[in-house]
């Protein structure tokens, strides 16, 4: 995908795609083996974390491609950018979980 927007140079559309679909089957799947645990304790409310965690996740994947292969894509500000956009990652995921166990009721 060529553009002439500056800072989305050296973007791809399939890597980034690729970045989201990583940072949502992470949490995805460990969500889903908790539940595949308890499979006798699943409930109605539990699609709403199922749904907005990977959604977290989705996003905080497609910052860490940005930062550590676009915005940053060589040298020490690599290495830095991939250190915090892991940590914002985390953060992104531990944010929509404190939406989704708001949303239904569950986060005090």
């Amino acid at each position: 995908m060529n553009t002439k927007v500056e800072f989305l140079k050296g973007f791809q559309l399939k890597s980034a795609l690729a970045a989201g679909i990583i940072g949502a089957s992470i949490p995805f799947s460990w969500l889903m083996f908790l539940i595949l645990v308890k499979s006798e304790i699943f409930e109605s409310w539990m699609w709403v974390p199922l749904t907005f965690i990977p959604l977290g996740g989705v996003f905080g994947g497609l910052f860490f491609y940005l930062m550590g292969f676009v915005w940053f894509p060589t040298g020490r500000q690599k290495l830095a950018a991939i250190i915090v956009s892991t940590l914002l990652y985390f953060v992104a995921i531990w944010l929509s979980a404190v939406f989704s166990f708001s949303l239904v009721g569950l986060w005090d």
